[in-house]
């Protein structure tokens, strides 16, 4: 069974995924993510389709304490983030260790 990638964030954000395929996206305006962000990641963590999540660094901190654990934690689906100023290769680097559980980067 193939999974998907989904993707949540503001429409400016989405708007490049969708275009480029992506068939799962919740669209979370910036005035409304307070109030709509940790439904809309909830119901992506629930869905057994969904392999990847990808959503930008700063909308992290839009999430309640349990749902950005949940997150954060969650091996299927993956977290990956972008933009954002810990977007450097030291985040990538984890998110790839959390997501496949070895350090590809590490050097012998």
């Amino acid at each position: 069974m193939s999974q998907e990638i989904a993707v949540i964030g503001s429409p400016d954000f989405t708007t490049g995924f969708r275009l480029a395929g992506v068939r799962k996206f919740a669209d979370v305006p910036d005035d409304e993510k307070a109030a709509e962000l940790d439904d809309a990641v909830e119901e992506m963590l629930s869905d057994d389709e969904v392999g990847i999540l990808v959503m930008h660094d700063d909308d992290l901190e839009h999430l309640s304490r349990g749902v950005r654990n949940d997150v954060e934690t969650s091996v299927e689906p993956v977290l990956v983030t972008l933009g954002g100023e810990g977007a450097g290769s030291g985040g990538l680097r984890d998110q790839i260790k959390r997501a496949i559980g070895i350090d590809l980067m590490e050097e012998d």
